[in-house]
């Protein structure tokens, strides 16, 4: 019975955004007051610790997720503001005429690369915008930029998901990140050709595509494979990326010679380095920050730092926030020097943020509610007893399921690092009895969680923020469920193969 009591949040969630088709503030609030009642009544949580892990979910949920997908939908209107965006938009244009070209850059190479250095949401919500802005339908920008904000998310954020589960489970980090990356070979050449496919479905156009797809992911998975073995967790998306869009830019002009040639650019060369200062202020300083500079980032953190501290379950919380280091701030920084660098003016630049702001009240609730649950599930024990009787359900064929817990996990949380923080340890416990390669088990849950990450609630909800489409969180979940149902079944396969 507790098993059903502890999936029943879960079930309510998809059947209210799913098929009742609830807008998602609404089908968030309600599945946080059931999950509440469930933690409460049904597995004893005394009231003071569900409020205090309700806290300690809102704090997570403003700080970094909601900061970050504020400040990626701030970045995006100051060039809307600057009217910059027409200048991004002509240049992306320029390499292709070619819609298959001009989403897979978007999407897998421009999105892959602001994962891999920011995370939490940037590289949906800054695609999904851009691809509207260049024509194509709201609902297409969102489910593409999920489908394609699933393998970067492994080493998001400069790795911090592989980095947490080496720590959770004591294992090599760069021996993970390995494992990791061979788990979603497949997955790598695939979900380009998905992209493409969906950008144009054309019969015709299906040679050139396999060959533009194909091509940018064996380029992605060889430069994220030798980055994972030789450097570590902290570069393969940001190196898969930068690879992959050298590939789709050569090969779109090859590809493109027989199609009718874009306008030469009306623009100068100040005002294309202009338009892109946004970006590449908020690039420049995501790597300053990151543990590819340690000196820096241990002097920034160690200047303003915030804790809360919340009694739950007898223990301690501790929620720390770095803010020099935090994405938000940087997005932040980059924005508005960015803004002002394009002739935006410090009094339009802060109305504007108050805008960002009003444009994502709706969010704002799904997300503060949708973490304030997940984290309830968590501290009652109600998500580590679907794995553990999800584990002892299958036996022998756990290893084929690996992958779902993973998945599980992110779809409740909406991040691939809680995910290994709250199954990580789980997963290589469950190697030793059963005799596999606790390595390979434990990147099965990151592996997992990346295909998670295309219906995890959060993700729709900043997908539907920078598109427009609040209140289409069920179509968009319903439309994006058979792509991370597949991909979740093919890493399940490859990790049982190899176990």
């Amino acid at each position: 019975m507790e098993t059903l009591y502890a999936a029943l949040p879960i079930v309510v969630l998809i059947v209210l955004m799913g098929f009742m088709k609830v807008a998602g503030d609404k089908s968030s609030v309600v599945t946080l007051l059931v999950t509440a009642c469930l933690a409460i009544f049904a597995f004893g949580q005394p009231l003071a610790d569900t409020c205090n892990s309700f806290i300690y979910g809102m704090l997570k949920a403003l700080v970094p997720i909601l900061f970050i997908i504020l400040m990626a939908i701030y970045s995006y209107n100051v060039l809307l503001h600057t009217r910059k965006i027409e200048v991004l938009k002509q240049q992306f244009s320029a390499i292709s005429t070619d819609k298959s070209v001009q989403v897979l850059l978007i999407t897998w190479g421009f999105g892959g690369l602001l994962e891999g250095m920011a995370g939490f949401g940037t590289a949906v919500a800054i695609p999904a915008a851009i691809l509207i802005s260049l024509g194509f339908k709201p609902m297409f920008s969102a489910v593409v930029s999920l489908i394609a904000n699933s393998v970067a998310t492994a080493f998001g954020a400069v790795g911090v998901p592989v980095i947490v589960l080496a720590q959770e489970t004591a294992l090599d980090v760069q021996a993970l990140s390995t494992a990791v990356v061979l788990q979603l070979s497949v997955l790598m050449l695939l979900i380009p050709c998905v992209i493409t496919f969906l950008a144009d479905p054309q019969l015709k156009s299906l040679p050139k595509n396999l060959l533009l797809s194909l091509s940018v992911g064996a380029v992605s998975l060889g430069a994220q494979y030798a980055s994972a073995r030789y450097i570590g967790a902290e570069t393969p998306a940001i190196i898969g990326s930068l690879a992959s869009i050298v590939v789709i830019i050569l090969l779109g002009k090859l590809l493109g010679r027989k199609q009718v040639k874009p306008a030469a650019s009306p623009y100068t060369t100040g005002e294309i380095l202009r338009a892109w200062m946004v970006y590449a202020l908020i690039m420049l300083l995501v790597v300053v920050t990151s543990p590819l500079f340690p000196g820096i980032k241990a002097a920034l953190q160690s200047v303003c730092t915030s804790s809360v501290h919340l009694a739950i379950g007898g223990e301690d919380k501790v929620y720390t926030i770095q803010w020099l280091t935090q994405g938000g701030v940087l997005l932040f920084l980059g924005s508005f020097a960015g803004g002002l660098i394009q002739g935006g003016r410090v009094r339009d630049l802060l109305r504007l943020l108050w805008q960002s702001v009003v444009q994502l009240r709706k969010t704002i609730v799904t997300v503060i509610c949708l973490v304030g649950f997940s984290s309830i599930m968590e501290t009652a024990g109600m998500i580590n007893h679907l794995a553990v009787a999800l584990s002892a359900a299958t036996g022998a064929l756990y290893p084929l399921f690996a992958p779902a817990i993973g998945a599980i996990g992110t779809f409740l949380t909406g991040s691939d690092t809680s995910a290994n923080i709250l199954f990580g340890k789980l997963q290589a416990g469950v190697a030793g009895h059963i005799g596999v390669d606790p390595t390979w088990l434990s990147a099965a849950n990151t592996a997992g969680a990346t295909g998670g990450k295309i219906i995890s609630p959060q993700s729709i909800a900043i997908a539907t923020s920078a598109c427009n489409q609040q209140g289409q969180e069920g179509n968009i979940l319903k439309a994006a469920v058979v792509y991370a149902l597949a991909y979740v079944v093919i890493t399940g396969v490859i990790v049982y193969i190899f176990a």
